[in-house]
């Protein structure tokens, strides 16, 4: 008898028990007549704003946007230098070359998948204006540490939150080699990413903790010169209609996206916390197997992807094994950004990053994914582990 095929995640369960809500604010929009913009857009921006607690929430197109639009509205452009995680999706360091500057990439710590603080001052130099830290997988990054490093530099700081909408800063930065004043790390302890820094910047893309039925994205800041900038150049580089004052960008929030976000938003504090569980399950059912690091279950973690380390260059052999068995697994991601071809050849090594491109495997999960499918899915890694 086949066994039913498992995704790398699976939406269905999420949309049957908000259905009825969804349709309603879907009718809504298209009652309404009104589809950029407007209403439905300004109301979630509204509500994030507050669900976060920052002063402004901006919609955009796409997460994509987000990270350009930010840069830009805080000040960074052409010959600036950025630096960054190399251990990313490529819209990180995309961003930062899309609008003239250039991504410094600084190694990650292998335990959390993120910016290693202790090597961001050696990477600053006179032309360094921004740090750029990626929550990923829905951890955020060693915030205390990199919020004290910009201000004695006097950089701007922009989070890359696509994977990390509703994460909390708990003052537990996995890995951290650097200490930080106890000030800082106080101020910030109990914000959520976006928060913290001078720009968030997230993705609404379907697949994201809070997701759209579409392509999205939001800057958050508590600077009202950046907002204003921001609110500009979503709209070609206009505040005022056939005003434009600047070079800027078609990247508006649609309403419908906004409308269905909307509903969303009263969730995801919940799918946050059941991520978690699903989490903490995977930890408890793969202690015992050997060759695989777990990641490590914070409070603040809202696991967008819950990913293993894989041991011993056994990784693609597992996870092509899992594909055979109907088991959906994934690699986020295979070659860090200084290693695409757009950069090849442009940037050092760096150790850490390349070592985790090779053994990082991303396992289901879902808030709703039930105890039995974990269960097959660790049983099926086992069986694959000892296979290859």
């Amino acid at each position: 008898m086949t066994q039913t095929k498992v995704p790398i995640l699976d939406l269905k369960p999420q949309y049957q028990a908000i259905q009825a809500e969804i349709k309603a604010a879907v009718d809504r929009v298209l009652t309404s007549g009104q589809f950029i913009l407007g209403p439905e857009v300004q109301q979630f921006e509204t509500d994030a704003a507050r669900h976060l607690g920052v002063q402004h929430a901006i919609g955009v197109n796409s997460g994509t946007d987000a990270l350009v639009i930010g840069l830009r509205a805080a000040g960074i452009g052409p010959g600036d230098e950025v630096i960054t995680t190399p251990f990313s999706f490529f819209a990180t360091a995309e961003s930062i070359s899309m609008i003239g500057a250039k991504p410094i990439f600084v190694d990650i710590e292998a335990a959390s998948f993120n910016l290693n603080a202790a090597q961001i001052r050696a990477a600053i130099t006179a032309k360094t204006k921004a740090i750029l830290p990626v929550h990923l997988f829905g951890n955020p990054a060693p915030m205390a540490q990199i919020l004290e490093i910009a201000a004695e530099h006097g950089l701007k700081v922009i989070e890359d939150c696509a994977q990390s909408f509703g994460a909390v800063y708990k003052g537990d930065c996995i890995g951290c080699e650097q200490g930080c004043q106890d000030a800082i790390r106080d101020r910030i302890t109990g914000q959520f990413t976006g928060a913290m820094g001078d720009v968030g910047a997230f993705s609404f893309f379907p697949t994201k903790n809070l997701g759209a039925y579409g392509d999205g994205g939001l800057i958050t800041t508590n600077d009202d010169a950046i907002a204003e900038m921001a609110r500009k150049l979503r709209v070609h580089g206009a505040l005022k209609r056939y005003h434009n004052e600047i070079l800027g960008y078609n990247s508006r929030l649609d309403a419908m996206q906004a409308a269905i976000l909307g509903v969303k938003l009263a969730y995801v504090s919940q799918w946050n916390q059941q991520r978690r569980q699903v989490a903490a399950t995977y930890n408890r059912l793969l202690a015992t197997v050997p060759g695989v690091v777990t990641p490590m279950v914070t409070a603040g973690h809202v696991f967008h992807q819950y990913t293993v380390r894989v041991l011993d260059g056994k990784r693609d052999a597992v996870q092509q094994y899992l594909a055979e068995q109907g088991i959906g697994a994934m690699v986020y991601y295979p070659i860090p950004q200084d290693r695409l071809p757009v950069y090849d050849g442009q940037f050092p090594t760096y150790p850490v990053s390349e070592q985790v491109a090779s053994e990082v495997l991303s396992l289901p999960i879902w808030p709703e994914i039930e105890a039995p499918v974990q269960e097959r899915v660790v049983a099926t890694l086992k069986d694959a582990i000892a296979a290859a």
